[in-house]
This record gives structure tokens, sequence and C-alpha cells, in this order.
């Protein structure tokens, strides 16, 4: 019988953070650690439940922020902030 190896888990520079808050205007926040992701929630249970639908499900990639947490739109995800494709990493090799 052969011994396999269980799949390597995702590398945590790949998991999605996230963020909850409640803003001033007493609305739930979420926001992804990228900005790219997010959006406002009547409560924290739904707030909750997009972030653990947006992650995989990972509640420790979850994170619950004190006081006020306002929403960032004005973050916009460009090539800075993005992961390269494997095409990509393999031209900046070759």
């Amino acid at each position: 019988m052969k011994h396999v190896e269980p799949p390597s888990p995702e590398p945590s520079a790949r998991i999605p953070l996230f963020m909850i808050g409640k803003d001033s205007r007493g609305n739930w926040v979420v926001q992804d650690n990228q900005g790219s992701r997010g959006g406002l929630f009547v409560n924290r249970a739904e707030a909750l439940k997009f972030a653990m639908f947006e992650n995989g499900n990972r509640p420790q990639a979850v994170i619950m922020m004190p006081g006020i947490f306002e929403l960032d739109m004005s973050r916009k995800a460009g090539p800075e902030q993005r992961q390269p494709s494997n095409a990509e990493q393999m031209r900046q090799v070759a």
C-alpha cells in the first residue's frame, strides 16, 4: 500500500482576510484587506456569513474591528495589490 501525503494547505498569503465592524451610522461593515470586496449589512450575522463565504469558510481569516469601522471604497485593486499569475511569474523568471 502506497503512502499518500495530504494536499498542502494554501499559503496564508492567498487567504483573503476580512474585517468586520460597525460604521458611524450603525451599519455592519465588511471589507477585505485588499479593498476589493466588502459591503454594508443590517446585522452582524449577515456580515459574518458574507465574510465566511468569501474567504472559503475560514474563521481564522475574519477580524472583528473595535470602534468605528467605515467602508473604504476609495482603494482600487491595481497591479501592485494583486497576485501575479503563474504565466506572469514564468515570464519574470525567463
